[in-house]
């Protein structure tokens, strides 16, 4: 016969035993209390051992997860300061106006949602009421991340405190007409409120993460002391499937990052039903964040439940909440008392003894009210063990009732994350239960009307008197009156002018070049925030660990292996570069953080992220909208870049397509330039615009988005003449003619207009010498540095026509008068070039590398796609034909002879 309690082989087998039979003794007692009083008595005394065992500081492992109840007893719960009862009736207000907002604004269609904010009111009042500190003391503050369902609960505070009037009430979701409120957190939509976007879902996790770590990285290196701020992220419990949100629980952990909270809303719904039907979600992420390093406050049970816990002598009940899945958790909460009686209590002898000394009434009160996330008391002991953690991150798990106070007809529902709106009696019912002075007489037409109790009430001077002892108004955003940062040396850029002679140089390397040479500048080099996920080596950054310095919290208490080299790999606590490991998305929320601190702490960065091209806007691109939301500011950089440059690496390295992507965001401003002078002008253009001096019209909060290629190639001298600089900023130069290059055409050749982007250019000049020396062309060069600029300015050139005003767009004029076809090419697809075609008068075709990437050589990849010299020539010869400026016979002759 087995024994059942029989040691498995184990990890321990592998450890020196000192006393056998000391040990034998220990496991004998553990098996006789298993026998004796049953398993759960033996995992007790268990659990207990080793909570003594770590208070003496024994090195074990820890439990990942404890039973399915809060983890701070009612007994240890510190009392709350303030007034409840005060801080009940303003929860109250909230509660009724957010449904009200979104109920009102369903006539119009434009939707809203009530549940997600009914169930999380107290996460968020508690939070405003003792925690969270505002911007008027020291500038920055605690960081909020509301959960962006419940925005309608914060609009609503802030129309209590006075930020807010019944108009903008009345227009939520209704922006138009520019008193409108956005329907979730959104700083460019509502920037003196909204701090973060938050409900592209989880990506607030994972930037709250990293907001947390870089407010570390600016104390550290000593650009502004935050350790007094404190990050909170608000999250759903269906949120947590994404896996952005929870991408980055180890770097929080690692880190010791003590100044961040996640509270999640267990309220065990997501959107079509149950967030684990058939477990238990709350378990699930107690391990999965006790895994990873974190602090757990579990907020379970509400204090009705203070006497269930009283009479379980047994663990009974311990044992059978640990048993019910979530979904049956939730049917209790929509079920009569004798349904309860039977499925829950009658699932076990102990437990049917115990619901013989509870009241109906009783029963109900646990199972439809009673819940963690509901009660104040609740509330402010897990938010006050959270905040005086030290050593790692904490996560509340608060379990609530989605829908609460909303009705029967709303709370626990499957599908009450797509009800809009309540009825008047629904409302009626719910002012009933808040105790709300709204008379029947208020609800004129079956309109519900909102609620106020004065701006002199004593609900109202109590809220505004919370927020001025913790430093204001909150959720807020402030833009601080930052002074200009100057301009960096001239010479930093003018070192590109001469070009690079004989000297092969990809315009990768320029721009890391440039870098070194901009973070040496007294005044702003330690605004820079250089960002690569583990390719510093690759882009030819390594020269920079020694000098600048890899962020580490820890610095380096290692000797590394490279230490006798020159550029060895240097970390250190005042670290100025952030390489993050494999990680793009942890990269991308670096950025964000740091091309928003302006706001955020009222300090200038200047992050630059530099990135393999296909891994950019393809992987990260949600993350580029999130950046333009908060309006950051800084350079992104896609090396690497192309779909031809990167020889051997084949479909997923051949980016063919990231400027198309980052074309449909507003907020960026993208370039492909071909030449090292040219980045020149780009990067100091956009220090300009986004850090110094704004011209006229020009909006500071976009981010430039450039692509750069590995390439090596002769840099050429910038070209002298004017309107060089403004043609590459604004997209669009002459680099050479026919006559110019050399190339000396005769008096009455046929003339064509090459415009190539990005290493695109260097085909369009080998294609200009074979067109000159082998078929009697001329061609000019035009380096398109940006064609997406170009096409912003066109369409604002035909709105402006539209209203009546006269003008011509940038294109058309530096196009005017040039002689015969156009043809564009780029190592991007054709949907690149094809974006101007429209305002261009010549006859337009393009070339691009459209397709699937391979893996080969340059010139076999470029052969493939039909961009190279050889492929442009045969365009060329093609549209002059389609004019008659050349012969038909000659484009099926310069196929054969370059054997097209």
């Amino acid at each position: 016969m087995t024994d059942p309690y029989a040691i498995q082989p184990s990890e321990l087998d592998q450890l020196p035993d000192r006393d056998p039979e000391e040990t034998a003794e220990w496991q004998a007692s553990l098996d006789a209390v298993a026998r004796e009083a049953g398993p759960h008595r033996a995992a007790y005394l268990m659990r207990r051992t080793l909570e003594r065992a770590e208070g003496n500081g024994i090195s074990l492992p820890k439990l990942i997860e404890t039973d399915y109840v809060n983890t701070i007893p009612t007994a240890a719960e510190p009392a709350a300061p303030g007034d409840e009862e005060m801080e009940r009736r303003i929860t109250a207000w909230n509660r009724w106006n957010a449904a009200a907002m979104v109920t009102r604004g369903s006539k119009y269609g434009v939707g809203g949602h009530i549940a997600t904010f009914a169930s999380a009111a107290w996460l968020y009042e508690t939070g405003f009421n003792h925690f969270f500190k505002g911007k008027e003391a020291d500038g920055s503050g605690d960081q909020l991340y509301i959960q962006g369902h419940a925005s309608p609960g914060i609009y609503a505070r802030a129309f209590l405190d006075g930020r807010l009037d019944e108009a903008h009430l009345d227009n939520f979701r209704q922006e138009a007409g520019g008193n409108g409120l956005p329907s979730y957190p959104h700083p460019r939509r509502l920037p003196w409120l909204w701090e973060f976007p938050t409900v592209s879902m989880g990506l607030g996790p994972l930037s709250a993460i990293y907001q947390a770590r870089f407010n570390r990285y600016l104390t550290n290196r000593g650009i502004k002391d935050l350790s007094a701020s404190h990050v909170w992220a608000f999250l759903g419990d269906g949120e947590m499937d994404e896996p952005e949100s929870t991408a980055a629980l180890a770097l929080a952990a690692r880190e010791e990052l003590d100044n961040l909270t996640f509270v999640i809303n267990c309220n065990l719904q997501r959107l079509d039903g149950p967030v684990r039907a058939n477990f238990k979600i709350v378990q699930e992420l107690e391990a999965q964040f006790r895994g990873a390093g974190w602090n757990v406050v579990k907020s379970l049970w509400g204090s009705a439940w203070d006497e269930l816990f009283a009479l379980d002598t047994t663990g009974a009940l311990v044992r059978r909440l640990r048993q019910v899945p979530d979904a049956q958790i939730q049917t209790y909460q929509t079920r009569d008392a004798a349904y309860i009686r039977q499925d829950f209590f009658g699932a076990d002898p102990a437990l049917v003894e115990m619901a013989k000394l509870l009241s109906d009434d009783k029963i109900l009160e646990c199972f439809h009210l009673s819940r963690g996330g509901h009660e104040a008391r609740k509330v402010y002991a897990a938010y006050r063990a959270a905040v005086e953690h030290k050593g790692a991150p904490t996560v509340i798990l608060a379990q609530t009732v989605k829908g609460h106070t909303l009705g029967q007809g709303f709370a626990s529902k499957n599908a009450n994350h797509q009800m809009k709106k309540l009825t008047v009696d629904e409302f009626k019912t719910m002012r009933d239960l808040l105790e709300l002075p709204i008379s029947d007489a208020r609800f004129a037409d079956g309109v519900v009307p909102y609620g106020h109790p004065g701006a002199d009430s004593p609900e109202v001077r109590y809220l505004q008197e919370r927020r001025a002892a913790l430093g204001g108004p909150a959720p807020a955003r402030r833009v601080h009156p930052l002074a200009p940062l100057p301009a960096p040396a001239e010479k930093a850029f003018a070192s590109f002018d001469k070009g690079s002679g004989s000297q092969n140089v990809a315009t990768t390397m320029a721009f890391v070049r440039l870098v070194k040479d901009l973070v040496r500048d007294k005044e702003t080099g330690k605004r820079w925030v250089p960002i690569v996920p583990d390719e510093a080596r690759t882009f030819g950054m390594e020269s920079l660990f020694p000098s600048l310095g890899i962020y580490s919290p820890k610095g380096q208490t290692y000797e590394p292996v490279d230490r006798d080299q020159l550029m060895y790999y240097k970390e250190a606590k005042n670290g100025q570069i952030l390489n993050e490991g494999i990680t793009e998305a942890g990269s991308m929320a670096d950025f964000i953080a740091a091309s928003t601190a302006y706001a955020t702490h009222g300090e200038t960065m200047i992050p630059f992220y530099i990135f393999y091209s296909m891994f950019g806007w393809q992987r990260t691109a949600d993350q580029m909208w999130q950046l333009g939301d908060q309006l950051g500011r800084g350079f992104l950089v896609g090396a690497t870049a192309g779909r031809t440059t990167l020889t051997g690496e084949g479909l997923q390295h051949a980016d063919g397509h990231s400027p198309v992507i980052a074309a449909t965001n507003p907020a960026a401003l993208t370039y492909d330039p071909a030449f090292a002078y040219e980045i020149a002008v780009v990067v100091k253009d956009g220090l300009r615009r986004m850090y110094g001096e704004t011209a006229p019209g020009e909006d500071p909060n976009v981010f430039y988005y450039l692509t750069v290629y590995n390439e090596p190639l002769p840099q050429p001298a910038k070209p002298s003449g004017p309107g060089i600089d403004e043609g590459i900023v604004k997209g669009l130069y002459r680099f050479n003619t026919a006559e110019s290059a050399g190339h000396a055409p005769a008096a009455n050749a046929p003339r064509i207009q090459l415009l190539g982007s990005g290493t695109a250019i260097h085909w369009a000049l080998q294609a200009q010498q074979l067109l000159a020396e082998e078929w009697g062309v001329a061609a000019d060069v035009w380096s398109a540095t940006s064609w997406t600029e170009l096409r912003r300015d066109a369409l604002e050139a035909d709105a402006a026509l539209l209203r009546g005003e006269e003008r011509v767009s940038f294109v058309r004029q530096a196009l005017q008068g040039a002689e015969g076809p156009v043809l564009a090419v780029s190592d991007y697809m054709r949907q690149v070039p094809d974006q101007i075609a429209q305002w261009v008068e010549q006859d337009w075709s393009s070339l691009g590398a459209d397709g699937f990437g391979l893996s080969d050589t340059r010139e076999a990849a470029r052969r493939h796609f039909g961009v190279d010299a050889q492929s442009i020539v045969v365009a060329a010869l093609a549209q002059l034909a389609k004019r008659g400026e050349v012969k038909v016979t000659a484009v099926k002759e310069a196929r054969e002879k370059y054997g097209l």
